[in-house]
């Protein structure tokens, strides 16, 4: 497995609070404060521009910290910005295409929804699989119906590439998946949503290395 999974065993995926008063840039900094090495920023309603400048300013501070970058669909984005990747869904362009305007040494992580889907995804050259919801999720009201443990145990055992799961998880939750075969969570509300998103995010850092541990021992 490569190198870049260790920092992607727990993905903070960003998601402005405007009741909260928090932007992108804030959630992800106190993200790597708490421990989190790998950010993934996502808005479905920002604009192209918008998008542009905040990963701009967030690219570098993410570097310094040895963090990952990843920009949730617009690949146009992620290659003028020179992040670390980007993560797809079906409504995307293909991961092949993506690969063409990214090249190699991109981090390209898929959303499937179905086995089928990934298979296919995969043979186009996916880094990882995002999985989910495992768990009934307000975050993304299209993600569809949870798929539960035995969901994520199914794609663990079809694929040999990283599964992230998604949906949903929480400190508690993240050490059910890892328990289950997940490769790493990526967590959105828990954090987002967190009082104090530096201790929440240590939380979820905590559990998922310390289950990573123990499923290793057994």
């Amino acid at each position: 497995m490569r190198e870049w999974i260790e920092k992607a065993r727990v993905i903070v995926i960003t998601r402005s609070t405007p009741s909260g008063g928090r932007g992108h840039e804030e959630i992800a900094l106190a993200s790597l404060k708490g421990g989190c090495r790998a950010i993934q920023l996502r808005d479905k309603e920002m604009s192209d521009r918008k998008m542009m400048l905040i990963a701009r300013n967030l690219n570098p501070q993410i570097k310094k910290r040895g963090a990952l970058l990843f920009i949730n669909d617009r690949v146009d984005v992620a290659a003028a910005v020179g992040v670390d990747g980007v993560h797809l869904g079906v409504e995307d362009i293909e991961v092949r295409d993506a690969r063409k305007i990214l090249g190699p040494g991109a981090i390209i992580g898929y959303s499937p929804d179905s086995i089928e889907d990934a298979e296919r995804a995969v043979a186009q050259g996916a880094d990882y699989l995002g999985v989910g919801p495992v768990y009934a999720t307000s975050t993304k009201p299209d993600a569809g119906k949870a798929i539960g443990l035995n969901g994520i145990l199914e794609y663990v055992k079809r694929f040999r590439i990283p599964v992230i799961a998604v949906g949903s998880i929480d400190a508690h939750r993240a050490a059910e998946v890892v328990r289950a075969g997940a490769a790493g969570v990526a967590v959105c509300s828990a954090v987002c949503d967190a009082s104090d998103i530096v201790k929440a995010t240590e939380s979820i850092v905590k559990t998922v290395r310390s289950n990573l541990r123990r499923g290793l021992k057994e």
